[in-house]
């Protein structure tokens, strides 16, 4: 490992030994930054002087032995989505007028309490509706693996800077696998957690955070600090007493479900089954009982959930002036249009099949104890398309594998189960019952031992 391949664990072990400070790391980690922050566009309001002044008051608690929490000193980017006080969130659109947040949201408040370093916001599209990283407002944000490819979204920013090694953690969010999908293309560890596990503001129907990062552990431990309750989350959880750290598992009996086909939405490619099929061996090797399953989404589920979207969406922006509405990306904005025509009776049939959703993964949920599946149907996509298939009119056919498990609230993972011919990440998706964030944990830290991780990190291209 390079000085700053470091974990948090290997941190807080550095830091508390004397042998590395928080700002000691932090200035070995701004030259990594600089080589690598003009080809991928990962962050917004990077702000290296201001981190230099929290690692070096993180590094007189440690020296003084007054940390903060498990997190002091910890290098941390937030999805811009994510309110931090004194600061615009722009939603990462052209349309949104640039007023500072007046309170810092509820993961911003828990990291800042623990000690953490908040050293920039990362980047995602327009109002964080696509899985790219293209956005009105925003730089271009591009996969590090090869930067003519696209690192998925929205949480766009986070996953670019978790595998171009901008510290070990990231916070994103996800409502229809905005964690998960661009985990999947860059080869990450992300982690969405029960609904409700991290407190959300504002909160929505299957709107969760979770952590991106470079293994599981890292995602575990800071997952204390993140599932913190807060009373501005009507959908919050109760307090929790989970060992996070508690990661072992024996797999003996237990009954995995191998899910290749999602019902509808792009075919899994055969490169993506392959490396899934050898994945689930793994766990059969380890004890597991294989079984394979059927798709929990219809296409009347996922249309109906489009029609949904767009007429809350279009009533969230038909208030704003024309200027605006003209400003937010094309493709968006041509989406949302949509929802004008979509009637308060068909808004709520579509909402409904969100319900329908819950119940498919219910009853799937009734003969399994886990779900192994693709976490993205195809290896890749070029960097400048705002979606899979680039189409508009077929804007979530790349969701299918990972939206039903926002809906039923259940936790899930996106790990590296291999790369592509073309040398692309391929992620696997491990689905756990609702409320069973440890056994997601558990599972996926089992198979990155058996894996041995991602053994390789993308180096920055030459300028």
């Amino acid at each position: 490992m390079t000085e700053i391949d470091l974990s948090i664990r290997d941190l807080k072990r550095h830091f508390a030994a004397k042998s590395l400070s928080p700002l000691e790391y932090w200035l070995a980690l701004e030259p990594h930054i600089a080589a690598w922050e003009p080809h991928i566009a990962a962050l917004y309001l990077y702000d290296p002087d201001a981190a230099r002044a929290q690692a070096k008051a993180s590094t007189e608690r440690w020296t003084k032995g007054e940390t903060l929490g498990p997190l002091d000193g910890i290098p941390v980017t937030l999805k811009e989505l994510i309110s931090t006080k004194g600061q615009p969130v722009p939603l990462g659109t052209r349309a949104m007028e640039l007023t500072p947040a007046l309170d810092d949201a509820p993961i911003a408040a828990r990291m800042r309490e623990d000690g953490a370093i908040i050293f920039a916001k990362t980047t995602c599209p327009d109002y964080g509706m696509l899985s790219s990283g293209l956005s009105s407002f925003h730089p271009l944000s591009r996969n590090p693996w090869d930067i003519s490819q696209n690192p998925g979204g929205s949480s766009a920013g986070a996953s670019a800077a978790a595998a171009a090694g901008y510290g070990p953690l990231h916070i994103g969010t996800d409502i229809g696998g905005s964690v998960r999908l661009p985990a999947g293309w860059t080869g990450i560890f992300g982690f969405k957690p029960s609904h409700g596990r991290i407190p959300v503001d504002p909160y929505y129907v299957g709107r969760c955070a979770g952590p991106m990062t470079r293994t599981v552990d890292d995602a575990a431990l800071a997952m204390a600090t993140l599932s913190r309750t807060d009373w501005r989350d009507g959908t919050s959880l109760p307090p929790n007493d989970i060992d996070w750290t508690d990661l072992d598992i024996d797999l003996s009996g237990m009954r995995i479900g191998l899910m290749l086909d999602a019902g509808c939405g792009l075919d899994a490619e055969d490169e993506v089954k392959a490396a899934v099929v050898a994945a689930a061996k793994q766990f059969e090797r380890a004890g597991a009982v294989i079984v394979p399953v059927g798709p929990v989404l219809s296409r009347a589920m996922l249309d109906g959930l489009d029609n949904f979207w767009r007429a809350r969406f279009w009533g969230d922006i038909e208030g704003l002036s024309e200027e605006r509405r003209e400003s937010i990306l094309p493709y968006i904005y041509g989406w949302a249009k949509g929802g004008a025509d979509v009637s308060g009776v068909a808004a709520v049939k579509g909402f409904n099949q969100t319900i329908e959703m819950r119940k498919a993964c219910g009853a799937l949920f009734e003969t399994v104890d886990a779900v192994l599946s693709p976490t993205n149907p195809i290896v890749s996509y070029p960097a400048e398309w705002a979606s899979p298939t680039n189409d508009p009119a077929r804007p979530f056919e790349h969701i299918a594998f990972t939206v039903p498990w926002n809906m039923s609230e259940q936790p899930a993972s996106s790990i590296n189960c291999g790369f592509s011919r073309s040398g692309m990440p391929i992620g696997l998706q491990i689905v756990g019952p609702r409320f069973d964030d440890m056994r997601v944990l558990r599972l996926s830290k089992a198979f990155e031992t058996w894996s041995g991780g991602v053994t390789a990190w993308p180096k920055p291209p030459v300028s």
